[in-house]
């Protein structure tokens, strides 16, 4: 499998793993319902521009990296703690999930698009956050982990992308612009 297709298949692989238990019976607000939305469409636009917008493959490889250590690092951490959740249920609250990817994705748009991208991605992460607490799921320290988790995971394996440069270029005889692109 070439390593594009290899990354496709690992990013499938774990967006479904984050949102298997969005498929369970529990009646759920609307709050919760869009935070559960959220956490995947946010890292799935960040998975999408470096399908569509991109040449090669570098930001898919640096996109499945650091999703797949995000939610690594957040089941680890989820069966070593057993914290209880604020709902009475056991043993999966410490750290958030939704959160971690939520946060994921928002700090990849940021380190690999740059921050102007980023800021509706990081409301919408901050939503999801705010829905989790909202739902009874999670404590805030659950939340703020699994937003520390997913941004660190995005920043240490995420590179801007160098796409079409513009710069200034002046010469004795005069100036103008210059565009490149890398091919």
């Amino acid at each position: 499998m070439r390593p594009t297709g290899w990354c496709c298949a690992a990013a499938i692989a774990a967006f479904l793993f984050v949102v298997r238990d969005a498929a369970a019976g529990a009646p759920r607000s609307d709050t919760e319902k869009t935070g559960d939305i959220l956490q995947v469409v946010i890292p799935a636009a960040g998975l999408a521009a470096t399908l569509f917008y991109e040449q090669g493959h570098e930001g898919t490889v640096q996109f499945a990296k650091s999703f797949a250590t995000s939610q690594l690092t957040t089941e680890a951490l989820k069966n070593i703690t057993h914290k209880r959740r604020p709902n009475g249920a056991c043993c999966k609250s410490f750290p958030s999930g939704h959160t971690s990817a939520a946060f994921m994705g928002a700090a990849f748009i940021q380190d690999r698009y740059g921050v102007r991208y980023a800021v509706p991605a990081y409301i919408g992460a901050a939503f999801v956050g705010y829905s989790r607490i909202y739902a009874d799921k999670h404590y805030g320290v659950d939340v703020a982990a699994g937003a520390l988790i997913g941004v660190l995971s995005s920043f240490y394996f995420t590179d801007p992308y160098r796409g079409a440069q513009v710069a200034p270029l002046v010469i004795p005889a005069g100036g103008g612009v210059v565009i490149s692109r890398r091919w």
